[in-house]
């Protein structure tokens, strides 16, 4: 699974990767991404051009009742995400790219969970990537007419990568390559069969890991030391 994530790299770094418009990317750097809470996302607008929203981590399926349910949406399965009733029309036209540059993993060994970070590069200069994900628009049915909606997303899980599995057997989908990301976010011309080829565990040479402070497990600790090998 995925349960926390790191997005610190400013504005220029992402817009590299994802070439999107508007604004620059104004944000406080997050260092311990929790569920519920809310980050950048970069989805396709209604003009058919990339652009950043702010979105609330745990999908809430338009069908639902309570936003609660959201914190049990935090991540969509890869091999059954277009059967769920939650994910499957997301899948056909809401997908959507997170920007990051590390998550977190922990290793079980005994009755202790040690964190682990896992980058792309190492921890001096990791290399921003994406987690493919899906969003969704909800209307709380209690709420007034024109109250506005939560719009929220999940993220894809898959199998671990080899270079990983001693840690967790899940890992998030991890999007590097211009085209994957092109191809994602533009579901008129790349249909869920299609895009479903993605759903991966990460291929390349370049995913580290390495063990962290347990002030991770506190989702109120967001600070560098969250992030911080462990001597």
């Amino acid at each position: 699974m995925c349960g926390r994530f790191l997005i610190t790299d400013p504005d220029e770094a992402f817009r590299s990767l994802f070439g999107y418009n508007g604004p620059p990317l104004d944000f406080k750097p997050r260092y311990n991404v929790a569920p519920t809470q809310s980050v950048p996302v970069v989805r396709l607008n209604r003009e058919g051009q990339r652009a950043i929203a702010e979105m609330r981590w745990g999908l809430i399926p338009y069908w639902a009742k309570e936003a609660k349910i959201g914190a049990k949406m935090i991540n969509a399965r890869a091999d059954t995400v277009a059967e769920k009733s939650a994910f499957k029309e997301a899948l056909k036209q809401r997908r959507c790219l997170i920007p990051a540059n590390g998550f977190y993993e922990w290793k079980t060994d005994g009755k202790t969970k040690q964190p682990h970070r896992i980058v792309l590069g190492d921890a001096a200069w990791p290399r921003p990537f994406a987690f493919a994900g899906l969003w969704e628009r909800w209307r709380d049915p209690a709420a007034d007419e024109d109250a506005a909606p939560v719009v929220s997303f999940t993220i894809i899980t898959t199998d671990a990568a080899p270079a990983i599995a001693h840690i967790h057997d899940r890992m998030p989908v991890m999007l590097t390559r211009r085209e994957e990301l092109e191809a994602w976010l533009d579901a008129a011309k790349h249909p869920p069969a299609e895009v479903q080829k993605m759903l991966q565990p990460y291929a390349g040479r370049d995913l580290a890991a390495f063990p962290v402070s347990a002030r991770v497990n506190n989702h109120r600790n967001d600070d560098p030391e969250c992030a911080a090998p462990l001597a």
